[in-house]
């Protein structure tokens, strides 16, 4: 995927917050450590540096949700994650974001901490996050 398409995609799916640009994809994809996992209706966006990676974006489609896109695109960014040498993935989600974190809780991930006002909403109010990792077979 483009970072156009990224950013359309993450537009679609990022209701309850501000969405990334195109300029915020193409320089996440420039940095040496990024590794993206895209099906035609989902991506997962993240780094792998040594031992951890590190989740920063994921979304699927609205109109494709709980059909398996966001799933495969995890389980593919997972095998590559481990293939680098990563044992383990974090990421911070939402707390207000009920869908996502059980999304991740399916995939096996537990919460590890709390960043307080972490997300600064379009309506100008503020959401924790949640950080969340799990361990790599």
């Amino acid at each position: 995927m483009t970072p156009d398409a990224l950013a359309a995609l993450c537009t679609r799916a990022y209701r309850h917050m501000t969405p990334w640009t195109a300029a915020q994809f193409a320089a996440t994809l420039a940095r040496p450590h990024a590794l993206l996992h895209a099906t035609p209706h989902a991506f997962v966006l993240g780094l792998v540096i040594a031992d951890e990676a590190d989740i920063l974006a994921l979304a699927a489609d609205p109109d494709r949700q709980r059909k398996g896109e966001a799933s495969r695109a995890l389980a593919a960014f997972h095998a590559e994650a481990q293939g680098r040498g990563a044992t383990q993935v974090v990421l911070e989600v939402a707390a207000r974001n009920a869908p996502a974190r059980a999304f991740y809780d399916r995939h096996g991930y537990g919460r590890t901490g709390l960043r307080r006002g972490y997300y600064r909403l379009p309506d100008g109010t503020s959401d924790d996050a949640l950080i969340l990792g799990r361990a790599l077979p």
